[in-house]
């Protein structure tokens, strides 16, 4: 008699049976669920040649690429959601996923969400790229979606989502490297000419001398510029800023337009590689263009008063916040048309600055430090530019090397502006005389008599009972007596403005408090009183003051722009003064 027990099939191994119902089963087991127990997967055939040919079929499946895990059933949609939030916001980039957000929710979900994911085949990929590109999408966006799906599907094959990744077996949309097209001399010599009318010419002159890329330009602060040394130290990027609405979602715009929006992303972030962090040496003519930049920014600082923010950038907004990524784009846009350059992205500046290099001889080491590529890419790097080393370009060198570093730059020194054309400020030493407006307490200083005597006019006319009379001084008188040196010394009209405010105090509660004045007033100033002038259209903030009580306050040239920002910043008070947490101020409570 035959032991039942020998009869059995030895743990983990494959069964076949007849059931009940006259149909085979089949079980196979394929791995270990969570839990720890055997995971057996079945098949069901009408005849015992069909399920043994279905469980070998499962076997080898098993041996070769795996089975599918077992458990929710994932669509891609669902997949990529999971994917995009859960697993690659957390482990990647700021930049990184949000590309990676836009291939996902703008691409692949429209295109391929309602897909079973192990039924995605590589032709649905491929249709998918194609429609796009006839839909008006660069090959480049559409190999964009190709690199994020299959990274997302790679993840779904090592969790056993999937057994294999259909976008490793797609073709992915061919994309042509695109030619490196560096502005010539000329062009160069008017975007500089045009540089030197805008505010931050340095930051267009460090483009196309350096060629640092926006994130690295935009995220440089004080303290990474040595000017002993002449070295600028490269080792943060400025980070496209993330908005969400500071209103509740109330005022029915996109968080980016909202007028209490709040930033949620950090300013910057490290250089991300070695060669990203970097030194690079500075041409004397450039530092001396970034000290002129300093100089500006502290005049900014003085005439923003309580609106400015002290952050430390170099490159910054009126008010000292750094500047937007994309604000900067257009500036860069409008230089070129100002100039009369034909259209360009912001990195061709980039290319000028490392054909430069390249074009003057200098090592390729050393263009790698300053163009901050990294060891494994730089030699492709180089190759985009060497067919632009001909014998002409090598005799445009010299003379692109004498315009950004030569001895006497073509344009560096910024325009004389202000409603009064005057001399420029290299000819004040030369001069004995300084013709001295004193205004009440004031003294300013002048290089020209009639701009003396028509400020003290108007200043009079504008204080009446107020003394305002003009003398001459000597240089040196000044340099002793006056403020501010020779530097101080105006070789302008400077400008006078009708100056509107608005201001507005409330409770903690939200409730409006009386204090005893105005709403809104205006003021006559020059540029001189910085307690009083500004030369913006409108600037609002809000603050909470030490006793709790939250202050909006509104500054600005343009009348009804300061009425309106005035409705805007007392909606934001009462907000923060009811919801401190909201605003960072729960501290203040404690």
């Amino acid at each position: 008699m035959t032991n039942p027990a020998k009869s059995r099939q030895p743990n983990g191994a494959s069964s076949i049976f007849q059931g009940k119902d006259g149909r085979w089963h089949g079980y196979v087991t394929v791995g270990v669920k969570d839990d720890g127990s055997p995971d057996r997967r079945h098949v069901g055939r009408k005849t015992r040649t069909a399920v043994t040919k279905a469980v070998r079929d499962l076997e080898k499946q098993r041996d070769s690429t795996g089975v599918r895990k077992a458990g929710q059933t994932w669509t891609v949609e669902t997949w990529l959601t999971h994917w995009v939030e859960n697993i690659a916001a957390p482990n990647v980039g700021e930049n990184t996923i949000d590309g990676y957000r836009v291939a996902v929710y703008h691409h692949l979900i429209p295109g391929l969400g309602a897909h079973r994911l192990e039924k995605l085949e590589p032709e649905h990929l491929e249709r998918l790229y194609r429609k796009m590109q006839t839909n008006g999408s660069a090959a480049g966006t559409a190999h964009q979606v190709h690199r994020t799906v299959k990274t997302a599907l790679n993840e779904a094959v090592r969790r056993r989502h999937l057994t294999i990744n259909p976008a490793s077996v797609a073709k992915a949309p061919k994309v042509e490297e695109e030619e490196v097209e560096p502005y010539t001399l000329e062009e160069v010599q008017r975007l500089l000419a045009e540089a030197a009318k805008v505010r931050n010419t340095a930051r267009w002159v460090i483009a196309l001398a350096l060629g640092l890329r926006q994130g690295e330009a935009l995220g440089l602060q004080w303290e990474d510029v040595d000017f002993e040394a002449g070295v600028i130290l490269v080792r943060r990027g400025r980070l496209r800023p993330r908005y969400q609405h500071g209103c509740g979602d109330k005022c029915g715009r996109k968080p980016g337009y909202c007028p209490q929006k709040i930033n949620v992303r950090r300013e910057t972030k490290d250089t991300k590689t070695r060669a990203g962090k970097r030194p690079i040496g500075v041409p004397d003519e450039l530092l001396g263009l970034l000290r002129q930049h300093k100089e500006k920014q502290d005049r900014e600082r003085a005439l923003a008063r309580d609106l400015w923010v002290e952050k430390g950038y170099v490159f910054t907004s009126p008010t000292g916040e750094p500047l937007n990524p994309n604000t900067d784009y257009h500036r860069w846009k409008d230089l070129l048309k100002a100039a009369g350059v034909r259209d360009g992205r912001l990195h061709d500046a980039r290319h000028t600055a490392a054909t430069v290099l390249l074009i003057l001889g200098v090592p390729e080491a050393v263009v790698d430090r300053i163009m901050g590529w990294e060891p494994g890419k730089s030699a492709r790097m180089r190759r985009r530019y060497q067919h632009l080393t001909g014998q002409v370009l090598q005799q445009t060198a010299a003379k692109i090397g004498g315009l950004l570093w030569g001895p006497k730059p073509h344009v560096l020194e910024p325009a004389p502006g202000g409603p009064v054309p005057g001399p420029s400020k290299t000819s004040v030493p030369a001069e004995p005389r300084v013709y001295v407006a004193l205004l009440g307490e004031r003294r300013i200083p002048f290089l020209h008599r009639e701009h003396a005597d028509a400020v003290a006019s108007q200043w009079g006319a504008d204080h009446p009972g107020h003394p305002a009379e003009n003398e001459e001084w000597d240089r040196e008188k000044w340099e002793d007596k006056g403020q501010g040196g020779i530097r101080a010394i105006r070789d302008r009209m400077p400008d006078r403005r009708i100056v509107h405010h608005a201001q507005a105090v409330f409770l903690p509660g939200g409730e409006r408090l009386n204090i005893g004045r105005d709403d809104q007033w205006s003021v006559t100033a020059w540029e001189f009183e910085t307690d009083l002038y500004t030369d913006l259209p409108v600037r609002w903030h809000t603050t909470r003051r030490p006793g709790q009580e939250v202050e909006a306050q509104v500054r600005g040239t343009d009348q009804k722009a300061v009425t309106a920002a005035f409705a805007e910043a007392c909606a934001q008070a009462v907000d923060r003064a009811q919801n401190p947490s909201r605003y960072g101020d729960g501290r203040h409570h404690l």
